[in-house]
């Protein structure tokens, strides 16, 4: 019940604060609806492997990392939303990082050297994989879909989907899912080729 009762309340936060500002350019955005979804622990299904070529034309996945969570932010340079959640998502980043969070951002419908201007303007500390195609995006058709842009996951310490936000993060928010997918509690025996 406290459990259902905390989702409910992290839901109600993400009401309050989601899409975008009337007279904004929302050119290319895909609204999400707003809503959070945090799925209880013995149901939640592994997390897709998330590899490719960063930013720079290099090589990375998300093993690379070392994570004990990951959160993982769909984001365009092009996207009002995307542009309001970089300071939340950056200053999270820092926050959270002594406890074992990483950050991973998946570009959607844009160019990297866009993307990295967008990057430096706004201080992000962790790395992006390009995907202009949404083909990362949709290997989360089985754990929890999501197509919209912004729209972020989180992945529990045993490499599972715990959460996704669609719409826009706010500090506050990111907060509650962290809290309620249990940031804190300890992993268990983690299989192979999920982020450690």
């Amino acid at each position: 019940m406290r459990r259902a009762l905390a989702g409910a309340a992290v839901v109600a936060l993400l009401a309050a604060c989601s899409g975008p500002s009337s007279g904004e350019n929302t050119t290319g955005y895909v609204s999400g609806d707003g809503s959070i979804t945090v799925v209880p622990s013995a149901e939640r299904k592994p997390a897709p492997v998330l590899a490719g070529i960063d930013l720079e034309g290099k090589p990375l996945s998300a093993d690379d990392l070392g994570a004990d969570v990951l959160v993982v932010n769909v984001w365009g340079s092009w996207c009002a939303p995307c542009r309001r959640e970089a300071p939340v998502l950056a200053k999270a980043a820092r926050t959270y990082r002594e406890r074992g969070v990483r950050f991973l951002g998946l570009l959607s419908r844009d160019k990297p050297a866009a993307a990295l201007a967008f990057n430096r303007a706004f201080d992000v500390p962790y790395p992006s994989l390009q995907d202009p195609g949404g083909r990362l995006q949709l290997r989360f058709a089985d754990s929890l879909p999501g197509q919209a842009v912004p729209n972020t996951w989180v992945i529990d310490r045993e490499g599972r989907v715990a959460a996704r936000v669609m719409a826009e993060v706010s500090e506050s928010t990111l907060r509650s899912v962290l809290d309620e997918v249990g940031l804190d509690t300890p992993a268990a025996t983690r299989p192979p080729g999920v982020p450690k």
